[in-house]
Order: structure tokens, then C-alpha cells, then sequence
């Protein structure tokens, strides 16, 4: 194509309406035609990226490739798509002002006075652009956090009413997702929320040239016909978006609804092509016809916010789908785990997954689940945090080094297993001690993990600042715990296994930012079989 086409979508009435799923469905129906397609996300937030938030404010925190910490919402984009993101696809509001004002300091506007209109504005028209200008996608669609007529939201919207005139009506177009409250006590639908809120649009200078409507019940040919004439669109662009039993339904969902159809033909796109989605809609039915299911237990510490999880919750869908088995996952409290309770809580699972996190909040809790899952040959998964649980549970109560901690929790600890390296001590910048993006990981040949990748050079994803203490290595390996993933380039220990246990493997890296619908993780796949053999063998025993 000659020219890049751009989507903005924009939301209404409420926060959480889906946005982020109706791009990425969007996206994948465009992409299934042979459109080369990516999403961006611009956040209204100040912070500069959500690396520093809590997961109770905003979710988990998304890591890209290249490093960049990101919205949970490119976790979707990448699983829907099956094509990487990068800090291009994520741009916030502190990161917008930290450009300007360095380029003010460096002299760049010429003493000009620095304002929203236009030097915010531009910096947000350049950072849409530049996926686009790179020549790698026909289609870019930006989703714009927040909801209209937030105070956050306007240099934004400001930006792409801008941006809409520049590019032409051929080159661009807005979706506005919207809700359509059903009212029990009137037993209707409520079309008046969607007015108000186009018409906010509206007053901003943009046009909706489609309507994407949230609603619990079907939309009648009245009310389509109703929100079409009072929302200044046509009729075939007020699309039905019903809630749906999963995410993944989403797509086919908007292919019946013609979303595609009415997008192409705005965008003066061909529409010579039927989206080839066979591949999707193998998952789809494996997903929905399980033949067993498992029950395996997440460990951690913000387990009250499913979001917290995001990407660990979607891997285990696409790792049950390719097993053939629905992945009941239950979420149990670190802090509420002790040698009082742990039998009831975990006893009763095929498996346990003990979970990334920060700070020394629930982490006892952690060590005595990896303790349990040990010692009972339950399969066993650690993730970053959950992996450095393990290297401690080990090191207190297999090689008896009293105190054993990691020196995030301890800084006095006796035995720091898990620790800084050298570098790191000197640097007083949270953000400079971080390891972050795709790093390099030798696998050992023989082992559960090269069983796995069936390689012996993988590439995966970090979010850490703490390392497995490579002081410990020798006295650790000599008891029983193998490293069986090393990164070549700092000699850092990745990947532990236990050598006299089905399944237990801890992981450094963050393989769950990796998986998607057309590539399930492999690691996940591995540990769903795990638990279904585990399962089959608990049920073979009983029946004996």
C-alpha cells in the first residue's frame, strides 16, 4: 500500500469497556485479510511508563522486547496478533511532556513559548506517525486511553482531530466504543449515555465515524436506527459488541457484526478478501471442547485483581487449548499460606504456579507452597520472583543455610542466595538496577527445560532487578537443584530444575509476555501436560 491508513479508538460513558480487545479483534480481522496491521496505545497518565505502579492500580506492567515497560493492553495485541510490540506502541503522557520539555532545554524551539497547542499536540501527532512512517504497516490503529471528556484525555483528542484533517477522510477514521445500559426497571435499553457522549466528542471537533455499543442484550433495528440519526453515523456503522464468554470470541463477533467491512470501506481499503481466521478458530474449538481439566494453583500476592495476572491467566488458555484441557486456575494468597493451612489449600491441586512480584510482602508464604510442591512431587512452576522462592526454600531447608533470603527481603542476611550483582550496588536509580527486555539463555542438554524449547538457545523477556547468587551455584548443584539455563553473555543462572522431582522448573525470565493464540508458550504447554499427568496419576491411584 502507498500510504499508511490510521484508526483511533476512543471510549465513552464508562472506563473498562473493552477498547483494547475491540482494536486487537479489529486489528486480527485486518491482518486476516492480508492488511499488515499494529496497535499502539496512548496512556493519559503522567507517570513516564507504569513500571513503578502498584498492579492494584493498573494492572500487570507489560514487557516489550527492546525493554520497554508497557500497558497490560499490549499484552493483548500481541496475543491476538502474533507480532511483537515495542516502546513505539506504548506512549504516555509523561513521557509526551519529558520530550518536549528536554527539547525545550535543549534550545530546540527557538524561544518560543511552550504550549499544549501545538507542542504537546505535535509530539503526540509525531509519536502516531511513527509506526506508520516506517513502512512496516498498511494499517495503524491507536487506542486512546481513558474515556472522553477526561481532563487527561484532551491534548489527545485535540491531537487527532488534528491529525484526522492532515491525513484526509480516505486515511483516517475514529471508533467510538460506547456503553448501552440496560435499565431492569424500565426493561430497556438507554441510548441517551452514547448521545451524550458522541456529542462530547463532537464539541472536542471530531466526528465518530463508527459506534462500537457495550451492551448485556441484543440491539434492535430501532435502537441502531436511533443512535445512527442522533450520532450523525450510518446505520451500518453502529456495531453490536455483546458481551461475550471469552475474549477470543471477539473477533468472529465483529466479523459477523462487518466492523472489517464498514472499516475498509471508509478507508477506501479492497475489499477483495474473506479473513482466513481457520487457525483461530482451531484454538477456538479446542479451547471450548476440553477433554479433561486440571486444577492448578496461583501463588501470589495481588491475586484480589485478576489484571495482576494478566498475561499468566491468558497463557494458561492457550497452553490448555493446545492440551486439550480447561485449566481451572485458583488464586491463593501468599499471605494467608502457613503451616496451618498449606494442606488444605494446596493438597487438592495438580499443580502450583508461584508468581512474579516485588517487595518482601507474602513471600513466606511463597517459600512454604514451593516447599510443599517440592517435597510432594507436585509439578511445580516459579516465575521470576517465584523461581528466587525456590533458590531460598532450597537453600533453608535442603542445604540447612539458616537465614537463607534474598537481600531485597534481608539486606542483613547471613546468606544472600539471591542478591545484587556487584554492579548493581552502586546505582541509586531504581529503574538503572532493572533487567529489562529480551536476554539471551543457554539450555543444558538432557534437562526438563531443553525437553521443552527442544533448542539449546532461547530468547526471553525480564523484569527483575535481583540475580541468583552465582556464590551459591556449586554448593545448590551438589544437592540436587541443577542450573539448566545460563545466560552466555553475564553467566547468570535463568532456569533451576530439580533433579529428583517430576516437574519442577523456575524461571528468571517472564515466559507468559511470550505466549499467544497461533504460539502457545511452550514452558506453559509443558507445565499444563505436567498437571494432567499428575491428575491422571491421582485418579489411577484411587481407582486402585
Amino acid at each position: 500500500m502507498a500510504e499508511t491508513k490510521y484508526i483511533f479508538v476512543t471510549g465513552g460513558v464508562s472506563s473498562s469497556l473493552g477498547k483494547g480487545i475491540i482494536a486487537a479483534s479489529l486489528a486480527k480481522l485486518l491482518q486476516a485479510r492480508g492488511f499488515k496491521t499494529t496497535i499502539q496505545k496512548l496512556d493519559p497518565y503522567i507517570n513516564v511508563d507504569p513500571g513503578t505502579l502498584n498492579p492494584y492500580e493498573h494492572g500487570e506492567c507489560y514487557v516489550t522486547d527492546d525493554g520497554a515497560e508497557t500497558d497490560l493492553d499490549l499484552g493483548h495485541y500481541e496475543r491476538f496478533l502474533n507480532v511483537n510490540t515495542s516502546q513505539a506502541n506504548n506512549v504516555t503522557t509523561g513521557r509526551i511532556y519529558q520530550s518536549v520539555i528536554e527539547k525545550e532545554r535543549r534550545g530546540e524551539f527557538l524561544g518560543k513559548t511552550v504550549q499544549v497547542v501545538p507542542h504537546i499536540t505535535n509530539e503526540i501527532k509525531e509519536r502516531i506517525q511513527i509506526l506508520g512512517k516506517n513502512g512496516d504497516y498498511d494499517i495503524v490503529i491507536t487506542e486512546i486511553g481513558g474515556t472522553v471528556g477526561d481532563i487527561e484525555s484532551l491534548p489527545y483528542i485535540e491531537a487527532v482531530r488534528q491529525l484526522k484533517w492532515e491525513l484526509g477522510d480516505d486515511n483516517a477514521l475514529v471508533i467510538h466504543l460506547t456503553l448501552v445500559p440496560y435499565l431492569s426497571a424500565a426493561g430497556e435499553l438507554k441510548t441517551k449515555p452514547t448521545q451524550h457522549s458522541v456529542k462530547t466528542l463532537m464539541e472536542s471537533g471530531i466526528k465518530a465515524d463508527i459506534l462500537v455499543c457495550r451492551t448485556e442484550h441484543e440491539l434492535s433495528d430501532d435502537i441502531r436506527r436511533k443512535l445512527a440519526i442522533f450520532c450523525n453515523v450510518r446505520q451500518e456503522a453502529v456495531i453490536q459488541s455483546i458481551d461475550a464468554p471469552t475474549i477470543y470470541d471477539v473477533p468472529n463477533m465483529m466479523l459477523k457484526e462487518g466492523l472489517d467491512t464498514v472499516v475498509m470501506k471508509k478507508l477506501s481499503l479492497p475489499d477483495d478478501s474473506t479473513p482466513n481466521l481457520e487457525r483461530w478458530n482451531q484454538f477456538l474449538k479446542r479451547h471450548k471442547n476440553p477433554r479433561a481439566e486440571v486444577n492448578i494453583g496461583l501463588i501470589g500476592k495481588y491475586v484480589e485483581l485478576q489484571d495482576s495476572y494478566k498475561s499468566i491467566l491468558e497463557s494458561f488458555i492457550h497452553a490448555g487449548a493446545e492440551n486439550e484441557v480447561s485449566v481451572n486456575v485458583e488464586y491463593i494468597h501468599s499471605e494467608f499460606i502457613n503451616d496451618n493451612t498449606i494442606h488444605n489449600k494446596i493438597s487438592h491441586l495438580d499443580a502450583i504456579l508461584v508468581a512474579p512480584g516485588f517487595g518482601e510482602r507474602g513471600i513466606e508464604g511463597k517459600i512454604d507452597a514451593v516447599r510443599y510442591a517440592r517435597e510432594n512431587d507436585l509439578p511445580f512452576l516459579g516465575i521470576c520472583l517465584g523461581m528466587q522462592m525456590a533458590v531460598i526454600e532450597f537453600a533453608r531447608n535442603v542445604l540447612q543455610l539458616k537465614g537463607a533470603n534474598s537481600s531485597e527481603m534481608d539486606p542483613e542476611t547471613k546468606h544472600p542466595v539471591i542478591d545484587l550483582m556487584e554492579e548493581q550496588k552502586e546505582i541509586t536509580h531504581k529503574g538503572g538496577t532493572m533487567r529489562l527486555g529480551a536476554w539471551d539463555c543457554k539450555l543444558t542438554k538432557g534437562s526438563i527445560i531443553y525437553d521443552v524449547y527442544k533448542t539449546d538457545l532461547i530468547k526471553e523477556r525480564h523484569r527483575h532487578r535481583y540475580e541468583y547468587n552465582n556464590k551459591y551455584k556449586e554448593q545448590l548443584e551438589n544437592a540436587g537443584m541443577a542450573s539448566t539455563g545460563i545466560n552466555p553473555e553475564t553467566g547468570l543462572v535463568e532456569i533451576i530444575e530439580l533433579k529428583d522431582h517430576p516437574w519442577f522448573v523456575g524461571v528468571q525470565y517472564h515466559p507468559e509476555y511470550k505466549s499467544t493464540v497461533a504460539n502457545p508458550h511452550p514452558l506453559f504447554v509443558s507445565f499444563v501436560k505436567a498437571a494432567l499427568e499428575h491428575s491422571q496419576k491421582n485418579k489411577n491411584a484411587k481407582l486402585a
